[in-house]
C-alpha cells in the first residue's frame, strides 16, 4: 500500500462516509439509505448460549462478510475507548489511524477518546472468528471491516452486524438474500 495508511484511510472515509466519524453506531442514521442489520442468531436472539449457536452465528457474520469481500483484501479497524488524548500502545500489526474525541466535557476527567487501529488483509472465511466471537460475547465492541476503498463496511456487535453497502439496490438484493436474519421490528434494529 502506498503512503501512510492514517492518510490513506481518512481520504477513503472522507469520499465515501463524510457526514459522520468512523464509529459504527453513527453511521446509521446518516447512511440509513444503504444500511442493512443482520441478527447473528434466530428470533433475534442477542447472546449464544452453547456450541451450536456459536456456530450459527459464525456462519451467519461469515456469509455477510464473504459477501462483501470475498477475493480480496479488507481494512480491519479496530479501536481503544480511553479517558486520555494520549495514544495506547496497539496490537503488533495494526497501525494507529486516528483519535476521536467522543465526549468533549468541559472537566478533563470527564472526556471520551475513541484511538483508531487499522490493518490490511486478505480476507479468508474464517479468519476474524476469534474476533467476531469476542465480539459476540460483548467483550470487543467499536471494529469495523471494510473493503480497500471503503465503500462497503461490516460493524459486527454483540447481536449481530450493520452492513452499509455502495447502493440501496445492493442493500436491498442482499436483505432479501438473508430476510430471515432481518429484525422483525418496523425500524430495521
Amino acid at each position: 500500500m502506498l503512503g501512510d495508511i492514517s492518510t490513506v484511510l481518512t481520504e477513503l472515509w472522507q469520499q465515501h462516509w463524510p457526514n459522520c466519524p468512523p464509529v459504527g453506531y453513527k453511521l446509521r442514521d446518516p447512511y440509513r439509505d444503504v444500511w442493512a442489520r443482520f441478527h447473528s442468531l434466530p428470533e433475534s436472539k442477542r447472546y449464544a448460549e452453547d456450541e451450536t449457536e456459536y456456530a450459527v452465528l459464525l456462519e451467519r457474520y461469515n456469509t455477510v462478510l464473504d459477501e462483501l469481500f470475498a477475493g480480496g483484501d479488507v481494512y480491519v479497524v479496530t479501536s481503544v475507548w480511553a479517558t486520555e488524548a494520549e495514544v495506547p500502545p496497539s496490537e503488533p500489526d495494526a497501525g494507529y489511524w486516528q483519535t476521536l474525541l467522543v465526549e468533549d466535557d468541559p472537566d478533563p476527567d470527564f472526556r471520551t477518546y475513541c484511538h483508531l487501529f487499522a490493518v490490511r488483509r486478505p480476507w479468508r472465511r474464517g479468519c476474524l472468528d476469534e474476533v467476531l466471537r469476542d465480539i459476540a460475547d460483548d467483550k470487543v465492541a467499536g471494529v469495523l471491516v471494510s473493503d480497500t476503498q471503503m465503500r462497503r463496511i461490516h460493524c459486527p456487535y454483540d447481536g449481530g452486524a450493520d452492513v452499509f453497502l455502495a447502493t440501496s439496490v445492493e442493500r436491498d438484493r442482499m436483505r432479501e438474500r438473508h430476510a430471515d436474519w432481518l429484525s422483525s421490528h418496523p425500524s430495521g434494529l
